[in-house]
């Protein structure tokens, strides 16, 4: 509200000339007043990520994660790969598609969400983290397993 604590250090921040940021909220809904009176006030409106790394002027990390690429470590990696994209695939489905056993998927997904490579987004299901339209292949070696 009007008089909430968070709303009062915005305030005082703005006042302060910090910067401060809002996510804008539904004009006609009451629980976005704050956000969009904070707006109008000053403060820097929040539409995504690179909004703050713009103001803030961390452009410099967006490019450096840009340039961190993990590449897939194995041909069972470089098979999950080829079944995920930007749209949440269940593990199951990515099992059946790989022609892998779940248990051998569910590990190496567990891995890559480490690596950074894949997210879960929920209900078992993963997206890839990489660049738009990148695509991997590595070749298996034959000592390997």
């Amino acid at each position: 509200g009007e008089r909430s604590g968070a709303r009062i250090t915005a305030n005082f921040a703005l006042e302060q000339g910090r910067e401060v940021f809002a996510v804008p909220g539904n004009i006609f809904s009451p629980q976005s007043q704050g956000t969009n009176r904070l707006i109008r006030d000053g403060a820097h409106p929040l539409l995504a990520p690179q909004d703050l790394l713009e103001v803030l002027n961390l452009s410099m990390v967006t490019e450096h994660q840009k340039a961190r690429v993990v590449l897939p470590a194995n041909a069972v990696e470089a098979a999950i790969f080829e079944v995920l994209g930007h749209e949440p695939v269940h593990v199951d489905q990515i099992g059946q598609q790989a022609k892998l056993p779940i248990e051998q998927i569910s590990a190496t997904l567990t891995l890559m969400e480490l690596k950074g490579m894949v997210r879960q987004v929920g209900g078992m299901r993963y997206v890839a983290v990489r660049e738009a339209g990148a695509a991997y292949h590595i070749e298996e070696n034959e000592d390997e397993s």
